[in-house]
């Protein structure tokens, strides 16, 4: 009789740990930035609270730094079910959807509480297109604004012409077309290369992206134009999302929704730690001058017409929306 109890205990044991083996989940999030960058950091702290809050029954693992997928690829990835969930650089994608590039677009959002307000005019398109495309919008933050890196002063947009000018969006390449520079496309895993055996000569990118990548080894000077806001959204494939059951759903919908707060806030935080590194660095970080300021609102205004003609009803709603919150 003891021995028939301890196998049937030890059976009804073993049921259980099967089951809840096969119940776990794991997911495969793809990032292209480094481990210690805030973006990256704020993934690990997600994937983490799913899991405590899951039970381990979803197990997420980030892979950042590219080392599952490049960074232009990832979008597709998630798309296409290679990976469950990914991370990708909005602006990147203008040309396949006008939407993805709102954010990029030059003084148009002047502050985080503007940039703010136009990701919640952008949200509702950005949520369509995503389900349209099978994906999830889980959510989205902020990189600091973005300013000019180069090796030589400028004080008009004349100085900028020639230069060989690093590019990651169809607006990057735009605006270095209007200014004379030569656009060409480096992703941020290749810049600190790139810079190093002369690719490039100047570029366009947060503080963060300089500080992490150490800008100020090869390039002296940081002109805080504060150009624009963009945004990094994480997104999950919509078919491995919907195979969740309601409660683990709910659980990543509601981690989504702390991180994409906690981002925003650390973003912040991340702007002002890393102009502070740009200087001890060595970089000149300094106010664009009256003249580039000026030079440059007159090719944002170019640009943001062009945008606004591609990008149609959808576009006019987002602007419109964004206006009206303003």
């Amino acid at each position: 009789m003891i021995r028939r109890t301890l196998l049937a205990t030890a059976l009804a044991t073993g049921l259980c740990f099967a089951a809840g083996a096969q119940a776990q989940t794991k997911w495969d999030l793809a990032s292209a930035y480094p481990t210690f960058n805030f973006h990256s950091q704020n993934l690990a702290q997600f994937a983490k609270d799913i899991d405590g809050a899951t039970k381990g029954a979803l197990k997420i693992t980030v892979h950042s730094g590219a080392s599952l997928f490049k960074g232009p690829e990832i979008k597709r990835a998630v798309q296409g079910g290679q990976a469950q969930a990914g991370e990708f650089f909005m602006v990147s994608f203008q040309n396949e959807y006008p939407i993805f590039g709102a954010d990029g677009l030059p003084f148009l959002a002047a502050n985080y509480d503007e940039a703010f307000k136009l990701y919640q005019a952008q949200k509702p398109f950005l949520q369509k297109k995503l389900d349209e495309q099978g994906m999830v919008l889980l959510y989205a933050v902020a990189w600091p604004p973005q300013g000019i890196y180069t090796k030589k002063p400028v004080q008009s947009a004349a100085d900028l012409k020639g230069m060989k000018w690093r590019v990651y969006s169809p607006t990057t390449a735009r605006i270095g077309e209007l200014v004379g520079a030569q656009p060409v496309t480096i992703q941020e895993a290749e810049l600190s290369q790139a810079l190093a055996t002369g690719v490039i000569e100047g570029l366009i990118t947060s503080s963060a992206t300089g500080a992490d990548n150490k800008l100020f080894e090869n390039l002296k000077y940081y002109y805080n134009v504060q150009a624009w806001i963009p945004k990094n959204a994480v997104v999950a494939n919509k078919r491995a999302f919907n195979a969740l059951d309601k409660a683990t759903q709910d659980a990543v919908v509601k981690a989504a929704a702390a991180a994409e707060e906690r981002g925003w806030k650390e973003s912040r935080a991340v702007d002002a730690k890393s102009l502070a590194a740009l200087k001890a660095g060595g970089m000149q970080v300094e106010a664009p001058s009256a003249q580039l300021k000026a030079d440059l609102a007159k090719v944002g205004e170019t640009v943001i017409k062009e945008w606004t003609d591609k990008a149609g009803a959808d576009g006019k709603a987002v602007l419109d929306a964004f206006k009206g919150g303003k």
